[in-house]
């Protein structure tokens, strides 16, 4: 009969609750898994098989009593962690549809929306096509993939230990926020620049005649405009998601690798 003693059994339990924390908090926020489409018992049971398959490869877990104080700062600092790495691959989405955003505004399509079922809110038809498109091209480039990789490999760069990310992660995170604004803008500027061109024509030929009362058939003009040069752009969506994928991955490793205090 195998007997355990308390120890063993804390050290067992330890090097599979840990690791825990960390991927089902990151299950629960990042893209595709993370949304209400996915059940949250089928999020976790994920996370648990996931646990389960990779806790051998990870590096030794810190000994700690799981009814201790100290377990409840690790799990606190693991948790964060997860959520964190998770916030920054749904800032790569999140980019393509503020892009959507902009310019469905700039063609005056803001109001042809529609409730995204993955987030549960009400986003533009354009926002909702972008995210359909990067989710696709996500999940075809094995984007996914590369996720799990990223994560599987923060337990090396970070540890689990009573140790978390410092104030200076948090920075970089906290910027990121930013550059999802500008990576919206570099994505949206062609078709919004263009859109822009033809409202300025539009006022221009206004101001010079103004019996021909542009305006009038000017609203139909700028949307079938907007969406010939959104249908043009669409091809450069390839190249600018797979950049923004390499710097969101570069970014979740240096994220981690800010110096810990």
């Amino acid at each position: 009969m195998f007997e355990f003693s308390e120890q063993q059994i804390g050290a067992l339990i330890g090097s599979h609750l840990w690791p825990l924390f960390r991927i089902s908090s990151f299950m629960m926020t990042a893209p595709i898994l993370g949304t209400q489409i996915v059940p949250a018992r089928v999020r976790l049971l994920l996370a648990l098989l996931m646990t389960v398959v990779v806790v051998p490869a990870l590096p030794a877990v810190p000994e700690i009593d799981p009814l201790s104080l100290s377990a409840v700062t690790l799990i606190f600092h693991q948790v964060f962690i997860g959520l964190a790495m998770g916030f920054a691959v749904l800032m790569l989405f999140q980019l393509f549809v503020v892009a959507g955003q902009m310019l469905a505004m700039q063609m005056g399509l803001g109001f042809a929306a529609m409730v995204d079922p993955t987030n549960g809110i009400s986003v533009t038809a354009l926002s909702q096509f972008y995210l359909m498109l990067v989710t696709l091209l996500f999940l075809a480039m094995n984007g996914h993939l590369v996720m799990f990789e990223t994560l599987i490999e923060s337990f090396t760069i970070l540890p689990i230990s009573q140790g978390g990310m410092d104030n200076l992660s948090w920075w970089y995170l906290a910027s990121r926020i930013s550059w999802m604004f500008a990576g919206a803008l570099v994505v949206a500027l062609p078709a919004v620049t263009s859109v822009f061109i033809v409202n300025i024509s539009f006022g221009v030929m206004t101001r010079a005649a103004p019996q021909m009362n542009i305006f009038s058939i000017g609203f139909p003009l700028t949307v079938l405009f907007g969406l010939l040069v959104f249908w043009i752009n669409v091809g450069n969506v390839i190249p600018q998601f797979t950049g923004f994928s390499e710097n969101t991955f570069e970014f979740m490793r240096g994220m981690l690798l800010a110096p810990q205090p």
